[in-house]
């Protein structure tokens, strides 16, 4: 079994037929203060599975801090049916959208999500949080008056909940 790809989204969908549909992918938060609290964020994976694959397969997903401390880890066992009679060397590929609710970090740096397979690592990807300080904005960002008129700016992909 093999991972086509993994990627972090706001959103992602799976439809009935497999397809799959993602919005706002991104690699980065801005937050104004730690700790941060982000409302949403969508672990997105398509694996490749092979006749050979049948069986169950053992995931583990972790976010690690800066540090290497662990912040979020998810297990489980991924089923993998018997190809059918006749398809000889079929590969299937299956989307996965993982939601993950309210995640707080607590320190600005590089998190990131290891995807393991079997107990092999098969992907990394990194996460960085970073402090957003006075008034300043990155390519991409939109404002908007919050209470009292004070701007708050929101980063590309979606704000993030101090």
């Amino acid at each position: 079994m093999n991972l086509d790809f993994a990627l972090i989204a706001d959103a992602a969908t799976v439809d009935g037929g497999g397809k799959l549909s993602v919005l706002g992918i991104f690699d980065r938060i801005r937050a104004r203060e730690f700790p941060a609290r982000h409302g949403r964020i969508a672990l997105v994976m398509r694996l490749a599975a092979g006749p050979e694959d049948a069986g169950g397969h053992e995931a583990d997903i972790r976010l690690v801090d800066p540090k290497g401390e662990q912040v979020l880890r998810l297990d489980g066992t991924l089923r993998v049916g018997e190809a059918p009679p006749g398809a000889s060397g079929a590969i299937t590929r299956v989307p996965h959208v993982l939601n993950l609710d309210g995640i707080t970090f607590k320190v600005p740096g590089v998190y990131e999500f290891e995807i393991r397979i079997d107990g092999d690592l098969v992907s990394t990807l990194p996460l960085t949080l970073e402090e957003l300080r006075d008034d300043r904005r990155f390519p991409g960002q939109g404002s908007s008056q919050g209470p009292e008129g004070v701007p708050v700016v929101f980063a590309p992909g979606g704000p993030a909940e101090a």
